[in-house]
């Protein structure tokens, strides 16, 4: 099955979790076909010890998720372009089956505008995949692979030559919509997205954090996400919908406050570049299923 196409891997770690690290790092090497180069970044603290041929990167800060994996992108040379595909895989996660990185190859070497892969996320012990780990709205049936607008970050596949064209992830969000924001850039240039439900990562099953910060970080860089990327007359639209859907949800005093702290943040501070997508582009997100709206 093999295409030839070269294949690296980003891991992120903060150091904490060493032997699921060796477990993923383990379920990497048995990958079928031409060896998966992994490079492991120490994002403000040490790398636990890898096996031998594993390249790692400390960095002397948490410069959070996505400065950490751009720094792994550069460990490939100049956004990752010593390979043609990159998996972005969670410390804490495992491959499922041996050959995802062959499937993968095959994905991308037959249909040349495919970018990016997201793969299905399932508990180990149960094989449940998460309603909110499925990338799209029409979520019921985690088993259905389809085209999306948006995908997984620590569960994925990326064509280099996307990060080539549009640039990495936004170093600016720390945490939280850094994947959406680089996803609307490459469908805006007009890249594909696909949910691959053969493409599993073992991860154990999390509730999403209801800490003060989570709240801040999701609600500033939505807003983010907003400025960077929508025209401007969706920009209002867009952030009217998800203060509505926040009120609804009914969080927590506390959660609410930290959220309407963290909206007002992203209206007061610099967000990066202001890059808005194509009008075309608002219609093909919203024929995959999800206008830029919501």
């Amino acid at each position: 099955m093999s295409s030839g196409m070269k294949v690296g891997a980003v891991i992120i770690t903060m150091g904490n979790r060493p032997d699921e690290l060796r477990a993923l790092l383990d379920s990497v090497a048995k990958q079928d076909g031409d060896r998966v180069e992994v490079v492991v970044v120490g994002n403000g603290s040490p790398v636990p010890e890898v096996p031998e041929g594993v390249r790692t990167v400390e960095l002397p800060e948490n410069l959070g998720i996505p400065g950490g994996r751009n720094v792994g992108i550069e460990a490939f040379g100049p956004g990752g372009t010593d390979v043609d595909i990159l998996l972005f895989l969670d410390d804490d996660g495992l491959l499922a089956r041996n050959d995802t990185a062959e499937l993968c190859r095959a994905a991308f070497a037959a249909d040349p505008k495919l970018g990016i892969v997201s793969f299905r996320i399932a508990d180990p012990d149960t094989g449940v995949t998460q309603r909110r780990h499925v990338p799209r709205l029409r979520a019921a049936d985690p088993m259905r692979s389809s085209r999306v607008t948006t995908f997984l970050g620590g569960a994925n596949a990326v064509r280099t030559k996307v990060l080539a064209e549009v640039g990495g992830l936004p170093d600016e969000f720390f945490y939280a919509h850094e994947e959406t924001d680089l996803a609307w850039r490459a469908l805006d240039a007009g890249w594909m997205i696909d949910y691959r439900s053969d493409m599993v990562l073992y991860h154990p099953t999390t509730a999403p954090s209801r800490h003060a910060v989570y709240h801040r970080m999701v609600a500033r860089n939505r807003v983010w996400l907003a400025r960077r990327n929508l025209p401007a007359l969706l920009v209002p639209v867009y952030l009217g919908v998800w203060v509505l859907l926040t009120l609804v949800r009914r969080p927590s005093r506390a959660a609410l406050r930290a959220w309407f702290g963290g909206f007002k943040e992203g209206w007061t501070t610099a967000c990066g570049p202001r890059r808005p997508m194509k009008w075309r582009t608002v219609w093909r997100l919203t024929r995959l299923g999800r206008p830029p709206v919501i």
